[in-house]
């Protein structure tokens, strides 16, 4: 049956198309983290024209199952990351043992000063100095979350510098001293992904995010770095572990 007999039978062009590249997913033609053919190749291949393909890959981000990079192309969406809560939380090794390449990326490093609940949480007096670390965490290609961190500037000066050229909240604080540190507890709620966490996360804006927020300590108890997290809630499962 050809594609325009089957769409005469009241089965839109797109959806055809969509079914399509996810029977390719499914039966491992396209795997996960491969760029998808060009929206020509694929126009021309289910003979439609490129308004259907887009609106056929649209669905199919829609549904998670694909990614598009602005300028790049279409991706196919790797499984969810499993990403255990434990004391020990560390992103590089979590997505390490994932089997899939962990990156940092620096996106600003300002200074800032401590508001009540900053000092409350990092043991400090209210106004103290602070380094706010604004960076983006990936596995392989594929944007993951986007992290705010503040540090006490006094503790820890120069923290920008140095995360950009680690590009690992764990390589940062060895770089100052402190070998091995414990999260305490964290808070998980739901949110909707704004603009600007929207490009970032390479997210369409209204879709939802789980948003972390925790501080670390050393293993004497004290505050280290507290983080404002924002996770692509399509590409991530916590596990909480006890």
């Amino acid at each position: 049956m050809s594609m325009q007999d089957t769409a005469s039978s009241g089965v839109a062009l797109w959806r055809l198309v969509a079914d399509g590249i996810e029977r390719g997913i499914a039966d491992g033609r396209f795997a996960a983290g491969d760029k998808l053919p060009g929206e020509m190749e694929i126009a021309e291949t289910y003979r439609v024209n490129r308004h259907t393909v887009r609106r056929a890959l649209a669905a199919l981000a829609e549904r998670g199952l694909v990614r598009a990079e602005r300028g790049s192309g279409t991706y196919v969406e790797a499984q969810k990351l499993a990403y255990p809560l434990r004391s020990r939380t560390r992103f590089s090794e979590i997505v390490g043992a994932e089997g899939r390449e962990p990156h940092g990326r620096l996106i600003e490093a300002t200074n800032d000063v401590a508001t009540r609940e900053l000092a409350r949480e990092l043991g400090l007096k209210t106004g103290a100095p602070l380094v706010r670390i604004e960076a983006i965490r990936l596995a392989d290609r594929t944007p993951i979350c986007v992290s705010t961190t503040w540090l006490s500037a006094e503790l820890f000066p120069g923290a920008g510098e140095v995360f950009a050229a680690t590009r690992s909240m764990t390589k940062l604080l060895e770089h100052y001293g402190v070998r091995d540190y414990r999260r305490g507890a964290t808070r998980i709620t739901a949110g909707i992904v704004d603009a600007t966490d929207a490009a970032r996360l390479d997210l369409p804006l209204g879709r939802p995010i789980l948003v972390v927020d925790a501080t670390d300590h050393d293993l004497a108890g004290k505050p280290l770095v507290t983080k404002h997290s924002r996770f692509a809630a399509e590409r991530v499962e916590f596990l909480v572990e006890s």
